[in-house]
């Protein structure tokens, strides 16, 4: 199965209590902190609505 690793690039700090939720629950704490995750939809739909904070790349 196909990963994906999500880097935290802007802070969640005054964002929506919803991104900051979706942040927290993707295991992302500071800046720059980074986490692999399986690459499939419920991932997919969280990255989708925090993609303004994260960086995303493929890992194989």
């Amino acid at each position: 199965m196909a990963q994906v690793k999500i880097t935290l690039i802007h802070s969640a700090a005054h964002r929506l209590p919803a991104h900051r939720a979706i942040v927290k629950a993707l295991g992302l704490g500071r800046v720059n902190s980074s986490v692999i995750k399986p690459d499939n939809e419920a991932t997919r739909g969280a990255i989708f609505k925090i993609a303004h904070l994260v960086s995303i790349e493929e890992v194989k």
